[in-house]
């Protein structure tokens, strides 16, 4: 018997093949699709953070100095010519948004929040709005802005663009600010001061 132009045995045969396959090969009939990269997989394609140990009791503010590589992704806590924190970064997500050039620690603030970027929230402190900027977004009747936390920030430009902790997803993804570990951001912050010289650059920092 034929249905339609084919062999009633070919269509047995057939479907004895999809049912033992199960859904996931009759759902894909052209092979496997390749796996999602998870956030997870991302942060870690950046090395950990690394700390040379005897140095901490030679680098102080006086003494030390900052390099931050965009393309590399690190940032360099130096005293001499020799590194002392040597770490994982996310900077600015769209080219210029973290400057490059010659800088110095302006300011230092182990709890700031961002006075543009950050959230509406309600009398009661619930999130109404995420994600919000002041310079675009207007608060809903009842709300109030509440800044981004910007924790152990240390302050490069007029503009705010600074150093803190932040989530570190394996590619440049701020909004100009050079985000930190949670562990490292802190030991940076209490080996710099005001006035520490601080570089930010494109090409890669050579090791020390």
């Amino acid at each position: 018997m034929r249905i339609a132009g084919v062999s009633r045995t070919l269509l047995v045969t057939l479907a004895v093949w999809l049912f033992a396959s199960g859904p996931s090969a009759s759902a894909q009939p052209f092979g496997p699709t390749k796996p999602k990269t998870t956030v997870t997989k991302l942060i870690s394609r950046q090395p950990p953070a690394k700390i040379t140990v005897r140095l901490e009791s030679v680098i102080n503010p006086s003494n030390s100095r900052l390099r931050i590589s965009l393309s590399k992704q690190r940032a360099y806590l130096m005293v001499g010519d020799e590194i002392y924190i040597d770490s994982p970064i996310s900077s600015g997500k769209r080219s210029g948004m973290t400057p490059t050039g010659a800088f110095r620690i302006s300011q230092k603030d182990p709890d700031h929040r961002s006075s543009v970027y950050g959230e509406f929230v309600d009398s009661r402190g619930r999130v109404v709005r995420s994600d919000v900027s002041t310079k675009v977004d207007s608060a809903p009747g009842g709300t109030r802005y509440r800044g981004a936390p910007m924790k152990w920030f240390m302050r490069l430009t007029d503009s705010g663009v600074g150093m803190h902790v932040g989530i570190l997803p394996g590619f440049p993804a701020s909004h100009g600010c050079i985000r930190l570990p949670a562990d490292i951001a802190p030991l940076i912050y209490q080996k710099v001061g005001i006035g520490t010289p601080a570089v930010i650059e494109s090409e890669r920092v050579p090791a020390g």
